[in-house]
């Protein structure tokens, strides 16, 4: 997952940052109708909650949690609320009838937090943040595992933990892979002197830092407006609102930083000796993360899965939008785990979720996770080739029962039904060879035409609200939005349709599916939000981000149309890089590499003025003023330049045209 909150980064995103806040009135959700009730139900008979091995584990090796949980920033905002949840989520209390008993169960287990010992000098805080926090007992400090989202939930994190097991400094930090919940709250551990001098090293696998900067940085904008779907950012906590995020409960909002690592792991099999424990590390890249591993311990029998194995089945394609995984090669390392440390592993714990214990059900687990995406990929290959759109396919493949009903495998975050149609896409992109789909009409143009084909807005309503008390949400759904598309105020349309989508949320086994439908159903009722300052790059980012990934972007920022038949030169020197480039505007694209001979403006200026920049730290008036920021040339070319890139706006459109 990859979910950044925080207020940056306006010039290099090209995001309008939004001012004004939500409605001052919220609508309410509405109950459960009598079909959510009986899918709901029959949930519980389906699948095995009698089964209570999941809770003793979660519960296993508790120590201590505070009475309450609310983390705040310096400045007093809340960052974290666990205490939103405990109003409607217990483990005594059965599901309410406007969530899935399968999700809620997932929350009850999410919602077992504190400081918990894995094994000999392991410990892990769990419902700090979307992610665990790992605490190893060094020879003389603390080695920490991921250290969450935010800086101040990593901190209260290890406050706790000194406070319970004794103080210990920091001397070491590992990140598993390269999603922001997985390192963003390194600074929270330690003070910047401590990293710059090496009294704190950083570990993490080849290639992070490159896939940590660049994830979300060409298309940040549309994936951060996608994730306030999926993660339900606006939904109110309780049982009509925001449950569980299928990981966690949800992601906190604090400050999100990056420390550079100082040694990258390179292959399957290198040794790391940190503070007196040694560490093997498994490579698994392009798996759940462009760069992750995981990590056996010898001395404790104990294997890190960093998020390749958790308790729930994963995304082979985010909601929020990402390049599709391969799932393939997941299943594949994940055989390579058990090949290589299966019969030497006695517990097992990861970045989310809870540990297992015993090397036989570990085993069994390990296959079993293993076999899901195999089964997924090879059922939705073996259908594609019999000439199956990945529509259909969603629709065709089911788990054996041994998969199943197999609780680590329920769809808490991915699902087999978006899966399914991950593995097409992979395989065979978005067209589904169907000759009327190649170039189909826009959903405004084609919502018109499908209303008028049914007899007209009235007629839909009329035959949508008898499909609706039916319990065929999916249907009226599907009807609705060329209902809202054809005609945007229509009042009793978005209504209805804002009525099937809650109801389909009501009963997502998947959070994130939950998130989506209860966010469209919010955005029909109250309007398309326009609240706070949601990004996908922090100052550690923009700062590590490197000048050729800048000029990538400035290129997708460039208006094509604007820029037809405009010819822009322009050099860029960074003295302290000891590097130039030359950036050309020529058949209304941008391309960027060596210096050019003939230029229209020269550009000096240093990487820390132009993070500056970027960070909105300086305006480009003030550098020059300053001297920081010298214009050679005609200054005219940059300002018609810079008139070229586009800013994004954030809160765009998504279920009204």
């Amino acid at each position: 997952m990859k979910l950044i909150l925080s207020l940056s980064a306006a010039l290099v995103m090209g995001i309008a940052m939004p001012v004004s806040a939500q409605p001052a009135k919220l609508v309410e959700g509405k109950p459960a109708t009598a079909a959510t009730k009986a899918a709901n139900a029959a949930v519980l008979k389906d699948l095995p909650f009698n089964d209570k091995a999941d809770f003793e584990d979660a519960h296993r090796g508790f120590i201590a949690a505070p009475a309450t949980l609310t983390i705040k920033d310096a400045k007093g905002n809340v960052v974290w609320d666990l205490e939103s949840y405990k109003k409607y989520i217990s483990e005594d209390k059965a599901a309410p009838d406007s969530i899935n008993p399968s999700l809620y169960r997932n929350a009850q287990l999410n919602m077992i937090y504190g400081l918990f010992k894995v094994t000999d000098r392991i410990f892990q805080i769990r419902g700090y943040d979307l992610s665990n926090i790992t605490f190893i007992q060094g020879d003389t400090g603390w080695i920490v595992f991921d250290p969450l989202i935010s800086a101040e939930t990593a901190r209260a994190a290890l406050d706790f933990a000194n406070e319970k097991l004794g103080k210990r400094p920091v001397v070491a930090v590992v990140y598993s892979h390269s999603h922001v919940d997985h390192y963003g709250g390194v600074r929270g551990l330690a003070n910047d002197e401590d990293f710059k001098s090496g009294k704190v090293r950083v570990y993490a696998p080849e290639h992070f830092t490159e896939h940590a900067v660049s994830e979300n940085v060409i298309a940040g904008n549309v994936m951060s407006r996608r994730a306030i779907y999926m993660y339900g950012a606006l939904l109110q906590r309780n049982e009509f609102g925001g449950v569980n995020g299928g990981l966690g409960q949800t992601t906190s909002t604090g400050t999100g930083t990056l420390v550079i690592p100082d040694v990258e792991v390179k292959k399957t099999g290198e040794e790391h000796v940190i503070d007196g424990v040694k560490m093997v590390f498994q490579m698994t890249p392009g798996t759940e993360a462009p760069a992750e591993m995981n990590t056996f311990f010898p001395q404790f029998k104990a294997m890190w899965m960093a998020e390749n194995s958790t308790n729930t089945m994963h995304n082979l394609l985010t909601l929020r939008g990402a390049q599709v995984r391969d799932a393939l090669k997941w299943s594949a390392y994940l055989n390579e785990t058990i090949s290589l440390y299966g019969t030497d592993t006695v517990v097992k714990f990861q970045s989310h979720h809870w540990p297992q214990w015993g090397t036989e059900k570990i085993t069994e687990y390990f296959k079993k996770q293993r076999d899901l995406y195999k089964y997924v990929h090879d059922q939705s290959v073996n259908l594609m080739n019999k000439g199956y759109t990945g529509e259909e396919i969603s629709e065709m493949v089911k788990l054996p029962p041994e998969l199943d009903q197999f609780w680590p495998n329920r769809g808490y975050y991915g699902t087999v039904r978006h899966n399914s149609r991950a593995v097409y896409q992979r395989y065979m992109g978005w067209y589904n060879g169907n000759p009327s789909n190649l170039n189909n009409l826009p959903p405004e143009a084609a919502a018109k035409k499908y209303v008028e084909y049914m007899g007209g807005e009235a007629a839909v309503m009329k035959r949508a609200k008898v499909d609706f008390d039916k319990g065929e949400y999916r249907w009226t759904a599907e009807a609705l939005k060329h209902v809202v598309f054809a005609n945007p105020q229509s009042k009793a349309g978005k209504e209805l349709l804002a009525d099937s989508l809650e109801q389909l949320g009501y009963q997502a086994e998947s959070g994130p599916w939950r998130g989506v439908y209860l966010m469209g159903a919010y955005e029909l009722r109250n309007g398309v939000p326009a609240a706070g300052g949601i990004n996908t790059a922090t100052p550690d980012t923009i700062k590590a981000m490197p000048p050729e990934m800048l000029f990538d972007y400035l290129a997708v920022r460039l208006n094509g149309p604007k820029a037809a038949g405009k010819k822009i030169f322009l050099n860029i020197e960074l003295p302290d890089l000891k590097k130039q480039y030359g950036l050309a505007v020529e058949n209304a694209v941008l391309n960027y590499g060596k210096p050019l001979a003939k230029v229209d403006a020269k550009l000096t200026l240093t990487k820390a003025t132009l993070d500056s920049i970027q960070l909105k730290e300086i305006t480009l008036e003030q550098a020059i003023a300053k001297g920081d920021l010298k214009i050679e040339g005609k200054r005219e070319a940059f300002s018609e330049f810079m008139g070229l890139l586009d800013t994004f706006p954030f809160w765009f459109n998504i279920v009204t045209p």
